[in-house]
């Protein structure tokens, strides 16, 4: 990272930030330029390891791509506010934000319902929810199994 002094390297402080976001973009390979598709997640963080939880349809091009390459790169970001300078080069923003790469495979069984429920969490104060099974078996779920994360934050306040 270039930019050390913007470096956010303790892991409370990333899943801090993770918190706070709601959408992750993730960046699949695909024939000639890289595809990314923004996604709601969720995630969880056993004191070692990170793993990022998607749902989606039970087909479609990211499901395609997965199948063919499994490596996946993501990104989230947050608390965006533009600080002004006296001239329009001299503006800048404060934000934070997550990026890292890891392999994604689908989740199944009781990984599935585990999965879904810190999705929820991510969006909700609830700390329970009671899931349709015939809903759980209509979308696909997907777990990120995160190798590389790195955080990165400026604040003027």
């Amino acid at each position: 990272m270039r930019r050390k002094d913007h470096e956010v390297s303790n892991i409370d402080d990333i899943i801090a930030i993770m918190k706070k976001c709601d959408v992750c973009q993730l960046a699949l390979f695909d024939e000639e330029y890289p595809y990314i598709v923004p996604l709601n997640f969720g995630f969880s963080y056993d004191g070692t390891n990170i793993a990022l939880y998607f749902h989606g349809a039970n087909a479609g091009k990211k499901l395609d791509l997965i199948k063919n390459n499994n490596k996946v790169a993501f990104e989230m970001d947050c608390s965006h506010k533009l600080i002004k300078g006296e001239g329009a080069c001299e503006c800048t923003m404060e934000y934070e934000s997550v990026c890292g790469n890891g392999t994604i495979e689908l989740a199944e069984g009781d990984e599935k319902i585990t999965a879904l429920t810190c999705l929820m969490k991510q969006y909700s104060s609830e700390s329970t929810f009671q899931f349709n099974e015939k809903l759980v078996n209509a979308v696909t779920v997907l777990k990120l199994k995160v190798n590389n994360i790195t955080g990165k934050r400026l604040s003027r306040s």
